[in-house]
């Protein structure tokens, strides 16, 4: 169990550094600060609701390492959670997200875009191995996007995510209230339409955090998050830095003798 753990953790680290030693032409674009608001609501044993709000800053055009230079994102997801069994549900539903232009003032640009999408989502949990809980997540977007450059149409494209995660407790055997724990993932991202001619590779991600449960109901959790995608060309690719802050709310509103004993993480 704990070499699984140790693997886990230096494929996020070892993936990382191989790509950034590789002789592409890879370059770093952009810093940011993501701040994110996670739901989940459980109505029955096997429905509930889950939902994102997040909040996305980057560095501005003048300073590449400032992070927070100007607004990116507003990103808002929902969804019904449908939940199989202990170890497997899904979730579907819709999210709009807003752009911002690089530069407000700028009259070719319009200030804010909107990016509507369907969303739904496949989440395979592991049984526990010993302390450490391991996680597969299959998600798949449909976008609807624009450029915000005045009158630009829009582009639909598909959005193929694959995630590894897991959930490690540091100073309990498992996850409760107050409870420090840590989390690594490795996420794949692909996409395809009509726009999406040489760069199939979309993203990788890794993001590694620590996160402490403060009740039954909310737990923070902040990390840094890299990622490395691949440019129209095909033939370059970008890089970036991101600081991300997170509050998980996790809500049960069934009778309280059907209420599950864990801590409602989220994902």
């Amino acid at each position: 169990m704990l070499q699984r753990v140790i693997a886990l953790i230096l494929l996020c680290v070892l993936v990382q550094e191989s790509v950034a030693q590789d002789g592409s032409s890879a370059s770093l674009e952009e810093t940011g600060l993501w701040g994110g608001v996670y739901l989940k609501a459980r109505f029955s044993k096997h429905l509930g609701y889950y939902g994102e709000h997040h909040l996305r800053m980057r560095n501005s055009e003048s300073n590449l390492y400032d992070f927070a230079g100007r607004k990116r994102q507003i990103y808002n997801r929902a969804g019904l959670n449908i939940l199989f069994s202990p170890y497997f549900e899904a979730v579907i539903g819709p999210t709009l997200v807003l752009n911002f232009a690089p530069d407000p003032d700028d009259p070719k640009y319009e200030k804010v875009t909107l990016e509507p999408r369907i969303w739904h989502q496949w989440l395979f949990i592991m049984p526990p191995m010993g302390r450490v809980k391991f996680y597969h997540q299959f998600r798949f977007e449909h976008r609807w996007k624009r450029k915000n450059e005045v009158d630009a149409p829009y582009d639909y494209t598909n959005r193929y995510r694959y995630k590894l995660f897991a959930y490690i407790p540091i100073n309990k055997k498992k996850i409760d209230v107050k409870t420090w724990f840590i989390s690594p993932s490795a996420e794949l991202f692909m996409h395809s339409g009509k726009s999406v001619v040489s760069n199939p590779f979309e993203d990788f991600r890794t993001y590694t955090g620590i996160g402490y449960v403060v009740n039954r109901n909310i737990t923070f959790f902040g990390g840094h998050m890299w990622t490395y995608g691949q440019k129209p060309s095909g033939f370059e690719y970008k890089s970036s830095h991101i600081i991300r802050l997170n509050v998980f709310v996790g809500l049960d509103f069934r009778s309280i003798e059907n209420k599950l004993p864990q801590i409602n993480l989220g994902y």
